[in-house]
């Protein structure tokens, strides 16, 4: 009994029934209400550092993305208000990013961040047609999250 935290699958197989069951319902809440609940995303992104330091990530890599994650939205966010004098992506779109930074590290964000504007792009041109129509973003930032920290379990299992 030296040691009560899991290890190797089956502590992966926990982290990510935690991830995807959180990040299922945060894009299900953004998608009906364009809205990222705190009580989702603070816990999701304090759970995804200690993820990292249990499956043997660096600490600090995690820490990184969460700051850089947050930190990257927020900007843009304000850069756009400034810019066109409306809102864009909001502030819960920045705490998602930030939990994606903490659950895959700061080397995830760029392909998370990729494919959710990828994704967000191919939406927003087949919806066109319908003049100011709102887009959500938790629904692209929570697919990528998870297919970024899935491919990385892939890879640890795979070597």
């Amino acid at each position: 009994m030296d040691n009560l935290i899991p290890t190797g699958p089956p502590a992966y197989a926990l982290f990510a029934l935690i991830l995807l069951s959180a990040l299922t319902r945060l894009a299900w809440m953004d998608y009906k209400t364009y809205r990222l609940a705190n009580a989702l995303t603070l816990p999701l992104i304090l759970l995804g550092v200690l993820q990292s330091q249990i499956l043997s990530q660096t600490l600090i890599d995690s820490v990184i993305g969460a700051a850089i994650g947050y930190g990257l939205f927020v900007a843009i966010e304000l850069g756009f208000k400034h810019y066109r004098k409306t809102d864009g992506l909001g502030r819960g779109d920045a705490k998602l990013l930030a939990a994606g930074g903490a659950w895959c590290g700061w080397m995830g964000l760029p392909f998370i961040v990729l494919v959710a504007s990828g994704g967000g792009l191919i939406y927003a041109l087949l919806m066109s047609k319908k003049k100011n129509a709102h887009i959500p973003f938790g629904p692209f930032l929570a697919l990528a999250i998870a297919m970024v920290w899935l491919s990385g379990v892939y890879v640890v299992f795979k070597s």
